[in-house]
């Protein structure tokens, strides 16, 4: 099993956390039913439609 050899300083562990959760902006894009931002590759999450047809209830307001 590895062993660290020096001490991790708090800004290089801290920085390496930071990365990991960093939201992926790129991965956004707009639904072609009804034009609302939504995720690549999941369904839209105001009209509930993935890839042209109907996956999911849509969100009542």
């Amino acid at each position: 099993m590895a062993s660290p050899k020096n001490r991790v300083s708090k800004m290089r562990k801290r920085q390496r956390v930071a990365s990991l959760e960093k939201p992926i902006l790129a991965s956004v894009s707009t639904c072609p039913v009804c034009g609302a931002a939504k995720r690549t590759h999941r369904a839209c999450p105001k009209c509930g439609t993935y890839n042209g047809r109907k996956v999911v209830a849509a969100v009542e307001e």
